[in-house]
């Protein structure tokens, strides 16, 4: 990179985007061919173990060999901008690159290797199911976060969870909270340039500032912050929802498993000493409790009063007495 000079002025949004969407297009090109190359020379099965790893390392060998060895990237140079530090006066240094580099790719990587493991662990403790694996998945890091979550209580694994959750959540907020800023005042595109403290001057000069652009995008930021404080609203409704389903779930479960073996029907009105050993059994049909319900509540309603005996869940032979 050549170094800047004071009559350059900062790069608008307009350059900035334009020059992410080249570089993404080339990052496209080069993970398709070496995920493709990997695919011919190891098949399928290894293609989908080792993708995340294969667009990893393509992005480090991009970067590489622009960022970091103090070229521009070919988004850059298609648009013409070039790298500054803070003080937009030098070129960024090295370690301030590798950073840039370190945080834009690797770092999106290891959370997305470490949170997935982990959500899908306590996920599957929760439910009471395992996903299946496969064989490279269940070894490193994946045997080490089911070792650790086994050891982990309902009431710990439920809190896990949900931060895990909140986390992953707020992450994704950031970057468009992040995104959406960028529109409005046109500073830092992306995150990790941010962090690192690294800008961009235009080495062409414009013939002239398009204003309509910079208030498109300020209109653009703005609707996306809408946007974002509407779907955040949502997020969190939908969550507070899939929290009550998953208690009723539970409850209907646990229901469901008392009923199986058998319920006593000994509630207020209804409790009869001999209708114990006659209690509400799963080979009970619903008619016969019907009727039996019925029954006592058609004495009641005509003032009658409940004296000896009730009518039991398929016991039709018990005398019924009743006085008025």
């Amino acid at each position: 990179m050549s170094s800047p000079t004071r009559a350059m002025a900062l790069a608008g949004a307009p350059e900035v985007i334009r020059a992410a969407q080249k570089d993404d297009y080339y990052l496209g090109g080069l993970r398709s061919a070496a995920g493709g190359a990997l695919h011919s020379l190891a098949g399928a099965k290894k293609w989908l173990e080792w993708r995340k790893e294969i667009e990893l390392l393509s992005d480090i060998a991009y970067f590489g060999l622009t960022t970091i060895s103090g070229y521009q990237t070919l988004g850059e140079e298609y648009v013409g901008i070039i790298q500054v530090d803070p003080s937009q006066q030098r070129v960024p240094s090295r370690l301030r690159r590798g950073v840039l580099v370190a945080v834009h790719a690797v770092l999106p990587y290891l959370l997305d290797k470490a949170l997935l493991p982990l959500e899908q662990e306590l996920q599957a403790d929760g439910d009471g199911t395992r996903l299946p694996s496969g064989g490279r998945s269940r070894s490193g890091a994946r045997r080490w976060v089911r070792h650790h979550a086994a050891t982990l209580t309902e009431q710990q694994r439920r809190t896990l969870q949900r931060a895990v959750f909140i986390f992953r959540q707020g992450l994704a907020c950031l970057h468009r909270f992040h995104v959406a800023w960028f529109y409005i005042h046109g500073a830092f595109y992306h995150l990790a340039k941010r962090l690192a403290g690294i800008r961009y001057l235009r080495a062409r000069r414009l013939a002239g500032e398009d204003l309509r652009a910079r208030t498109s995008y300020r209109l653009l930021g703005l609707i996306s912050l809408l946007h974002l404080a509407l779907s955040m609203g949502l997020q969190v409704y939908s969550f507070r929802q899939k929290q009550r389903a998953r208690k009723e779930w539970r409850l209907h479960r646990n229901l469901s498993h008392r009923r199986s073996w058998g319920v006593p029907w000994k509630t207020g009105l209804f409790a009869e000493p001999h209708c114990a050993p006659y209690a509400w059994k799963s080979e009970d049909t619903p008619l016969q409790h019907l009727v039996a319900i019925s029954s006592v509540g058609s004495a009641l309603l005509n003032g009658a009063t409940l004296r000896q005996s009730v009518p039991c869940a398929g016991k039709s032979s018990h005398r019924r007495s009743w006085s008025t």
